[in-house]
């Protein structure tokens, strides 16, 4: 059953997200927002084109007075300024003012770009995210946060800019190669160990139908991340506070994700953080470690880090955003679902973690 959420900003209604089963509700959800005058341009990548963007434009275009795209190359290293430059281009060529809209057709890496750019376009437009991976239907269509990397350097160039809309179709995940698929799934189990141990029970009973990406399934299981993630957000919409345990799993994943040059996909990278972020903890017990290898090596994530320099992963943890008076700030358990931040982790812990999870 399709499922719309109410996202606050600063204590006041800010977005609907809408969990659907196919496109056809799009029109009506685009309908609450004030398009009829306005222009859309919709930001995809050369993936996602040939699957739903003339669907996508097809509706678009009887919402507003006027619909372009710009098709970016896929892929993590192609998040930068010269593509969010790709957008601007094609922006002021189509003559787009401050009232228009930019529309994310898209995976995480395609939502961030086009909020970026969204966010600092003529100082600021809306933007609709409609996001077509499991990665970005859970979590980064989610809250506002848009950027790009800066070299080697994950996410370090961002603003703050809240979506005016978020429409998620589950069935695009059906799409979706096994990688990708993971790697959602390791924020999905992430969102779990953080907040909701009832949650990570239903994901673990429920493996078989996962796997066979059941749309009913999938509808819950992105619907309870989006309860999680809405939560956190509302709470603390500029990761002060609460916001920063949705970083779990993310110190030691992000560095992962640089040292081995984006080789493993993101929500694999979270996926082994998380493991090591829990040994570090030292409050799993080995039945619940088990069980969350298990969910994890189910749904098609790795569990072992392969061969790689481990002083190197540790070192790029000082170049993560999230550091903190040049201490590295951590998201540990107290138990599965209680997470807490704690800035007091040691190198040396670190080394011995990712030891562990390379066993």
């Amino acid at each position: 059953m399709a499922k719309i959420l109410d996202v606050n900003y600063e204590n006041t209604f800010s977005y609907h997200i809408f969990l659907e089963e196919d496109f056809e509700n799009l029109k009506n959800a685009v309908s609450e927002l004030d398009t009829s005058c306005r222009r859309a341009l919709i930001v995809t990548d050369t993936n996602i084109a040939p699957l739903y963007l003339e669907t996508v434009k097809g509706i678009l275009s009887t919402c507003f007075l006027f619909v372009d795209e710009v098709i970016l190359t896929p892929g993590e290293k192609y998040k930068n300024t010269d593509s969010v430059a790709e957008i601007y281009e094609k922006a002021i060529l189509d003559d787009f003012d401050r009232n228009d809209f930019f529309v994310a057709l898209g995976g995480g890496v395609v939502g961030d770009m086009t909020g970026f750019a969204a966010a600092t376009y003529m100082r600021g437009i809306k933007f609709i995210q409609i996001p077509t991976t499991l990665l970005a239907q859970v979590d980064s269509s989610i809250g506002g946060k848009t950027g790009v990397d800066f070299r080697a350097y994950k996410n370090m160039v961002g603003a703050f800019h809240m979506p005016a809309l978020v429409y998620s179709n589950v069935n695009t995940l059906k799409s979706l190669d096994d990688i990708q698929y993971a790697s959602g799934m390791g924020e999905v189990i992430k969102h779990a160990l953080i907040k909701n141990k009832d949650y990570f029970d239903y994901l673990s009973e429920h493996i078989d139908e996962l796997r066979n990406r059941d749309t009913e399934v999938l509808l819950r299981t992105v619907y309870e991340s989006n309860l999680i993630k809405k939560a956190v957000v509302e709470v603390d919409p500029k990761e002060k506070g609460e916001r920063q345990l949705l970083n779990f799993g993310h110190t030691l994943g992000h560095a992962i994700e640089k040292c081995s040059e984006f080789s493993y996909s993101h929500g694999q990278c979270v996926a082994l953080g998380c493991l090591a972020a829990m040994y570090i903890s030292g409050t799993c017990g080995a039945v619940e470690t088990e069980a969350v290898r298990r969910l994890m090596d189910a749904v098609g994530l790795n569990t072992v880090l392969k061969a790689m320099d481990l002083d190197e992963v540790v070192l790029a943890t000082r170049k993560d955003k999230k550091m903190d008076k040049g201490q590295v700030r951590f998201i540990l358990l107290h138990s599965l679902g209680d997470a807490y931040i704690d800035s007091t982790v040691s190198q040396d812990q670190m080394m011995e973690a990712l030891r562990y999870i390379s066993k």
